[in-house]
């Protein structure tokens, strides 16, 4: 892999830790494990079903990746993705519970929400400020168990999204750390994309001027990647 995009590849995941979710319509503030200082997080844009929508739920769950960090509102990726399955003429509604700095404890920590949400299918993203702080492998893969095991047991299907590290983290804990995907995965017999990424870090203009989020044309890729792995798990709703 060239110099250059292993550089890139090392800001991405420091942002992935750092970032806040949004700003410019910014909410309730959340304690981050990596600052005393709360941030400004905004609230899941579609949590809240519009009266007299019956659509059953999609849920994408994650971190910045999937909040849409530094995006205006409707260009993160799972607003992209309700666009593609409106198109294809799946009738779902896709809610963002995406929050920015998250682990896979806090994403484990959160379960319930998204649970009671009753969603059809959820697409997990979590692990890579687990793996930028140097986390225990084994921690982070009871949690993303944890995660997935419980929406399983929930009645609800999963599509599992992975991320990977910087060169620099060694190639030992790197093999670990992706070996954690394909490894739940397999455990639960869910679909796997092991780069939420693929074919948007860097190209030009799909990245934000950070090195580290994706930008709304970005997005847009990155809902194109996570669509065929969920639409399998649908049905056309009349």
């Amino acid at each position: 892999m060239p110099v250059a995009i292993l550089a890139v590849l090392s800001l991405l995941m420091t942002g992935l830790s750092l970032s806040g979710c949004r700003d410019d319509k910014a909410s309730k503030p959340v304690e981050t494990a990596d600052s005393s200082q709360p941030i400004s997080v905004e609230p899941s844009e579609t949590a809240s079903a519009p009266v007299g929508d019956k659509r059953p739920v999609i849920v994408c769950f994650g971190d910045s990746l999937t909040a849409g960090f530094g995006t205006d509102l409707g260009q993160s990726y799972p607003d992209y993705l309700q666009t593609d399955l409106n198109a294809e003429g799946f009738n779902y509604r896709v809610v963002n519970e995406g929050i920015s700095g998250n682990t896979t404890k806090d994403g484990a920590d959160r379960i319930d929400t998204v649970i009671a949400l009753k969603p059809v299918v959820v697409v997990v993203e979590f692990g890579g400020n687990d793996g930028l702080r140097g986390l225990r492998i084994e921690d982070s893969r009871k949690n993303l168990d944890t995660i997935v095991g419980r929406l399983k047991a929930s009645g609800t299907k999963v599509v599992l999204a992975g991320i990977t590290l910087p060169p620099d983290y060694g190639p030992d804990y790197i093999k670990q750390f992706n070996d954690t995907y394909a490894m739940l995965a397999a455990k639960y017999h869910v679909p796997l994309l092991p780069f939420l990424l693929k074919g948007v870090f860097g190209v030009d203009g799909m990245m934000q001027a950070d090195r580290t989020h994706a930008t709304s044309a970005g997005n847009q890729v990155v809902a194109k990647n996570v669509l065929p792995l969920v639409t399998p798990l649908l049905k056309k709703q009349p």
